[in-house]
C-alpha cells in the first residue's frame, strides 16, 4: 500500500484537506470541494439478480476502476462501507476480492474510521431521548403506542427484532414494545448518505418523525432538542473516507445503506468529491438493478444532482444457470442449456436499464468453472440485443483482467451525455409510484396492499408526505417479492404489508413480502472463523 498522502496527491487533494487515520486511511474535508466542479464522468455498476453468494459487483467495480487507470484515465472508485452484520454473518466483507480489493480490507470491513458506529450512536441517542421524555412526564405528548423510532445496531441479531423495554419498575422508564433495525437500515444512515453538507444534514435530522400524539399529529426530532447532539456525533462521519485499491487507485468508501431495505448507495458527498477530483468515477448500486439502481436513479441522483454516463451490468454464468433452473450447488458443472434458459433474467435487467435511457455494457464476471461455450452463449445473446458484453477477470487478474471492459466502458461514457429519464414523477400518488416501480422494474401484474399498508398510505397522504419518492424494501433474490421465483417471473402480485416514513431522509419505504430490517445469523456464522494472533493480526481459520 502507498501512504495515503500519495493517493490524495494523485487526485490533487491538498494535504490541508486530509485527516489521516493511520498510514493508509484518511478523511477528506468537505472544504476540498470548494471551487471545484464535479466534472468527471460517472459510471454506475449494477447486476442481474444474484445468487445468495453474490456475483462480484464490488469486485468488478474495483477491477473496472483499476482497468481505467491502466488505460491512462484518472479514475477513482466511490463505494459503500461494509456492515459488520453480513461480514460476521454469511456474506463476508464488502471490500471486493482477489486482485480487486480496497485496502486495508480488514480495517474497512470492521470498524474502519468509525462512521457506522457514529450513525448507531446518533440514532440511539434520539431513541434514548424519546424514552427519557416519556419517563419525565411526556412533555412532547407522544402516544407511547405510536412511537416509530426504534433502535439500531450494526449486527445481525434476530432476537432484537421485537423487544419490550422499560421493565423493572417506575424508575426504569415507560414499558412499551419496540425493536432494533440493523444500522444500514437506519434513517440516520440514509440521511448521512443523502446530505449535501452539514446544514442539509441538520435539516434532515430535524425532519425525522419519531412518532405521533394522540390526536394524530407528528412529533419531529426537532421537537426533542436532540438534533444538535446528533449532528455533533456525526461531525467526522460526514467527511468522505479515502483509501486505495490493491493497485493504488484512489477509492472513496463512505456510507453503508443496504439496497433491499434502504437506498443502497454510497454518500452524495463522496460521489461529488470523486467527480471533482477524477475524470472517471466508478460507483455501484446494491444488489440487482431493479433494487439498488432504481433507487440510485430515482432518489440518489435526483437529490445529488448528477447522472451516470454509462451503466455496467454484471452477469455471471453461475447466476444464469441458477435462473435457468440449475441448483446452485451444481453451478460449477457445464450446462449451456441452463445458461440459455437463465438469460431471460438478464434480458429484464437490460430492459430496465434502457427504461432510464442509459447506455449499457454487460460485464461477464469470470469464475474458474465457466465453460467457453457458456461464455460464448452469453456474448452471442448480448450481441443479439445490440449491447456489448465483455469477459472480465477482476478477481484473478485485477486491472489487467478488466482492461478490455475499461476500454469499452470509457468509449461509451465519452460518447454519452450524463443524463437519465426518471421512472416516475415525485408528485404522482403513492399508489401510482409503487405501481410504476413494481410494473416497470419487477414485471408485476399488480400491487396488493395489506390493511395496515392502506392505513399507512392514508396517514401519509393526510400529513402531506405523499410527494416523497418511494424506496421499496424487497428481497434481492428475485425480481418479484417472493425469493423462490427465479428467472423472469410473470403474472405475479407484489404485496405491500406496511409503508414506513423516512421524512428526514426524504423518502417513504413500502415494505413488501417478508423482507426484514434486522437480519439474523446463519447456523454457522463466519464470525466463528475469526481470530486474533499473538502479534495482533486478524487471521481466519478453516471451517
Amino acid at each position: 500500500m502507498k501512504p495515503i498522502g500519495e493517493i490524495a496527491s494523485a487526485l490533487d487533494i491538498s494535504p490541508s484537506h486530509l485527516e489521516p487515520y493511520g498510514h493508509y486511511k484518511a478523511k477528506v474535508s468537505l472544504q476540498a470541494l470548494n471551487g471545484r466542479e464535479p466534472s468527471g464522468r460517472l459510471i454506475l455498476v449494477s447486476a442481474m439478480t444474484p445468487t445468495p453468494a453474490g456475483e462480484g459487483k464490488t469486485t468488478t467495480s474495483i477491477g473496472l476502476a483499476q482497468g481505467l487507470s491502466l488505460i491512462g484515465v484518472r479514475a477513482a472508485a466511490a463505494l459503500r462501507e461494509p456492515s459488520l452484520g453480513p461480514y460476521l454473518g454469511m456474506k463476508g466483507g464488502g471490500s471486493g476480492g482477489g486482485k480487486s480489493q480496497v485496502v486495508p480490507a480488514e480495517d474497512i470491513n470492521l470498524h474502519f474510521t468509525g462512521d457506522i458506529h457514529a450513525v448507531s450512536s446518533a440514532h440511539n441517542l434520539l431513541a434514548a431521548i424519546v424514552d427519557n421524555s416519556l419517563h419525565h412526564g411526556n412533555p412532547l405528548g407522544l402516544d407511547s403506542r405510536r412511537v416509530l423510532w426504534r433502535r439500531a445496531l450494526d449486527m445481525n441479531d434476530r432476537a432484537l427484532r421485537d423487544v419490550v423495554i422499560g421493565l423493572g419498575g417506575r424508575s426504569e422508564g415507560v414499558p412499551r414494545e419496540t425493536g432494533f433495525d440493523i444500522t444500514a437500515a437506519s434513517e440516520v444512515m440514509a440521511i448521512l448518505c443523502l446530505s449535501s453538507g452539514i446544514p442539509d444534514l441538520k435539516q434532515r435530522l430535524a425532519r425525522i418523525v419519531i412518532g405521533f400524539r394522540a390526536d394524530g399529529s407528528p412529533v419531529f426530532a426537532s421537537d426533542t432538542g436532540a438534533v444538535g447532539a446528533m449532528a455533533a456525533l456525526l461531525k467526522d462521519a460526514v467527511k468522505p473516507n479515502l483509501v486505495q485499491t490493491v493497485e493504488g487507485v484512489p477509492a472513496f468508501v463512505h456510507g453503508g445503506p443496504f439496497a433491499n431495505i434502504a437506498h443502497g448507495t454510497n454518500t452524495i458527498a463522496a460521489t461529488r468529491m470523486a467527480l471533482a477530483h477524477a475524470d472517471a468515477v466508478v460507483t455501484e448500486a446494491g444488489f440487482a438493478f431493479e433494487l439498488g439502481a432504481e433507487k440510485f436513479f430515482d432518489i440518489n441522483c435526483r437529490y445529488g444532482g448528477f447522472a451516470p454516463s454509462c451503466t455496467v451490468l454484471v452477469a455471471t454464468v453461475r447466476a444464469l444457470k441458477m435462473h435457468g433452473g440449475e441448483a446452485l450447488a451444481d453451478s460449477g458443472k457445464p450446462n449451456p442449456e441452463a445458461v440459455g434458459r437463465g438469460l431471460e433474467n438478464l434480458d429484464k435487467h437490460v430492459e430496465n436499464i434502457r427504461r432510464f435511457e442509459q447506455s449499457c455494457v454487460v460485464a461477464i464476471n469470470h469464475f474458474p468453472t465457466d465453460g467457453e461455450d457458456e461464455i460464448r452463449c452469453v456474448e452471442r445473446h448480448c450481441a443479439s440485443l445490440g449491447i456489448q458484453a465483455v469477459l472480465a477477470k477482476p478477481f484473478s487478474e485485477g486491472g489487467a483482467g478488466c482492461r478490455e471492459l475499461a476500454e469499452r466502458v470509457w468509449a461509451v461514457a465519452l460518447e454519452s451525455q450524463p443524463r437519465f429519464r426518471p421512472l416516475y414523477d415525485w408528485n404522482d400518488s403513492i399508489e401510482k409510484k409503487i405501481a410504476t416501480v413494481a410494473h416497470e422494474m419487477y414485471g408485476a401484474q399488480a400491487v396488493d396492499y395489506h390493511l395496515r399498508a392502506r392505513r399507512d398510505k392514508a396517514m401519509l397522504e393526510k400529513l402531506g408526505f405523499d410527494k416523497l419518492p418511494v424506496c421499496i424494501a424487497k428481497t434481492q433474490q428475485s425480481l418479484s417479492d417472493n425469493p423462490t421465483l427465479l428467472g423472469r417471473p410473470k403474472d405475479f402480485l407484489v404485496t405491500v404489508r406496511e409503508i414506513q416514513l423516512a421524512a428526514g431522509a426524504g423518502f417513504i419505504v413500502p415494505i413488501t413480502g417478508e423482507i426484514l430490517r434486522m437480519p439474523g445469523l446463519p447456523a454457522k456464522p463466519l464470525a466463528e472463523r475469526f481470530d486474533l494472533s499473538d502479534e495482533g493480526e486478524i487471521v481466519f481459520r478453516d471451517r
